[in-house]
């Protein structure tokens, strides 16, 4: 009895493997967490600069302690959000079957351009 094992020899047949494989759109998480760093920015400059305040305070100050309060808050909100957006990913993802291409199937040019 023989099994359908490729040799290597030329006229032999190729036996495509065949895998099932998941495909889904996943989030890229370091975007997310940029645009939540810029966001928290953003609002400690509203906070020290848009809204009246103490006048014994400076204002870059103020800015400068909630620049590190809002960042970081907008920093974990978007990680929050690339997290729940990768668990609805997940179960959204598709279903897939992929067989695998012998080396003799690839184009002529390729073998000849290298």
């Amino acid at each position: 009895m023989s099994t359908p094992e490729n040799s290597g020899t030329a006229g032999e047949q190729h036996v495509p493997e065949r895998r099932q494989v998941s495909v889904r759109r996943a989030p890229k998480y370091v975007p997310f967490l940029v645009l939540g760093g810029l966001l928290g920015f953003g609002v400690a400059a509203f906070l020290a600069y848009g809204l009246p305040g103490d006048e014994s305070y400076d204002a870059s100050a103020v800015f400068g302690f909630f620049m590190i309060l809002c960042g970081a808050g907008g920093v974990i909100l978007g990680g929050l959000a690339a997290l729940i957006l990768d668990r609805l990913s997940v179960r959204r993802a598709k279903r897939a079957v992929v067989e695998s291409v012998p080396d003799s199937a690839l184009d002529p040019e390729d073998e000849q351009g290298a």
